[in-house]
């Protein structure tokens, strides 16, 4: 990377604090990360240590109490609710362990909408040639309904991909996959990384997901801890 490429994405200092009936509850604080473009980076930790919150900052889905984030750059903390939005949409990608298909579209349809809220006039070719690169070339017309739980999230993946963003975040994206499935749905989401270059940030429990990443952290008691090959864990930054 030169001087003049900017990271994926750079946390400074990240807080994040909730108010409850008796006293505030900090998540987290003082959490900082560097990601590179093109590279595949894991969070993993404990049901409930905060990494869904903490993908919803690094996405700028939300707003930390304290600290910032820079993706591709852009200081998104200075955009306000409909910019932040714009650029999402321009540079960003989600996938979920919920699906989130339109049940009245086909998967197509559901594919090429985020092409045809942007006015490409290709989005019917394009979500083709992706259904085609995840193996569902034969399924373009069938409704959500009409699969199985592993086309489906192999629909979402599609759709992911198919406004070619510079950054995907998943969360979960397997959670709601039996084994094999999940297996077949990781190969798939790391052969389009390769093909298209995509920085990929990823939400799991499933060790093989994390393992086919470049980087693991544990997001644990409000500390990022990076999970280095030989297993042993240091302190990212925080």
């Amino acid at each position: 990377m030169t001087e003049t490429t900017p990271y994926a994405l750079e946390a400074n200092l990240l807080a994040k604090t909730f108010a409850t009936q008796t006293e505030p509850l900090t998540l987290f604080e003082n959490l900082s990360l560097t990601i590179e473009q093109g590279e595949s980076v894991a969070i993993i930790g404990q049901s409930g240590a905060g990494k869904s919150t903490l993908l919803s900052l690094l996405a700028g889905l939300d707003e930390p109490t304290d600290g910032s984030i820079r993706l591709l750059g852009e200081d998104i903390n200075h955009l306000d609710d409909e910019a932040r939005s714009r650029w999402r949409a321009t540079h960003l990608s989600f996938i979920f362990q919920s699906f989130h298909l339109l049940p009245e579209l086909t998967a197509q349809e559901n594919v090429q909408l985020p092409l045809e809220i942007r006015g490409d006039r290709d989005a019917a070719e394009r979500a083709r040639t992706l259904l085609t690169q995840v193996g569902l070339k034969e399924r373009c017309h069938h409704y959500p309904s009409q699969l199985s739980g592993g086309e489906q999230q192999r629909v979402a993946i599609a759709r992911a991909f198919v406004t070619a963003p510079h950054i995907l975040f998943a969360d979960e994206p397997t959670g709601n996959l039996d084994t094999k499935t999940g297996e077949k749905i990781i190969h798939q989401l790391f052969d389009m990384n390769a093909t298209h270059q995509t920085t990929l940030i990823l939400i799991t429990h499933d060790p093989a997901l994390a393992a086919r990443c470049s980087r693991q952290y544990r997001l644990e008691q409000g500390k990022l801890l990076e999970v280095l090959p030989q297993q042993e864990v240091a302190t990212h930054d925080c």
